[in-house]
């Protein structure tokens, strides 16, 4: 069936005092007006703005059989440097970004993804959705050849790397796209690094949504949502 389309567009809250982001250049695109979810797509029983955030809910009586995503209308430069602040009360979540749309109706997303999870086992990682699964482990600097062989450096302790992440309030992401190598930031800490030489599953561009996942009932929370195109 076909679900149907929310909308948003343009504009950005600023941080609390409890989460410290870098503020976006001048050229930087608000995605989010704080208000209503136009220029976005995805279910409408399933998406919604509650106090100037988006907010994703399912519920335990109605679950989800697939997972869903909240897509971005807007045109995603190649590369960027994308700003959001998340909190996240249960379950698993993400950031897809250079992404294919796989299933318009059920809005359902393929590609690059910043892991969020409530209980930060794999919060940071980068996991390519409906592809190659985990690229990159909290902790990793992960070079993918074109064979697909990959070399891993530790660069830092995945253990460690979660005690910056805070299991209540706000948490502000930093998702950095140059050319083929991919960083997520969280709180201003490098998790996960991805270099893709593999040139035959490598994205270049592609859509930007929001997950919610299958299994328990959840509730996750997106705002101050900008990107700023990387033109040098």
């Amino acid at each position: 069936m076909i679900r149907p389309f929310l909308t948003l567009s343009a504009c950005c809250l600023l941080l609390t005092a409890t989460v410290t982001a870098q503020q976006p250049d001048s050229d930087a695109i608000s995605m989010f007006d704080a208000k209503t979810l136009e220029g976005w797509s995805g279910r409408a029983d399933l998406w919604s703005v509650e106090d100037g955030a988006v907010v994703g809910r399912t519920t335990a009586e109605n679950p989800i059989k697939t997972n869903t995503f909240l897509i971005w209308e807007g045109d995603a430069p190649a590369d960027f440097e994308l700003l959001i602040t998340y909190q996240i009360d249960a379950g698993n979540s993400g950031i897809q970004y250079r992404s294919k749309v796989v299933n318009q109706d059920e809005f359902v997303v393929g590609g690059y993804q910043a892991d969020i999870e409530a209980a930060n086992n794999y919060t940071g990682i980068n996991y390519e959705e409906r592809g190659r699964g985990i690229l990159a482990q909290r902790g990793q600097r992960v070079t993918i050849a074109a064979d697909g062989s990959k070399q891993v450096e530790t660069f830092g302790d995945a253990a460690e790397l979660a005690k910056t992440l805070r299991t209540e309030g706000w948490n502000a992401y930093r998702i950095v796209a140059r050319g083929n190598r991919l960083q997520h930031f969280i709180n201003e800490k490098l998790m996960s690094e991805v270099i893709d030489e593999q040139s035959d599953k490598a994205a270049t561009d592609g859509v930007i949504a929001l997950q919610l996942h299958v299994g328990p009932a959840m509730v996750v929370r997106f705002r101050d949502l900008t990107i700023r195109p990387l033109n040098d």
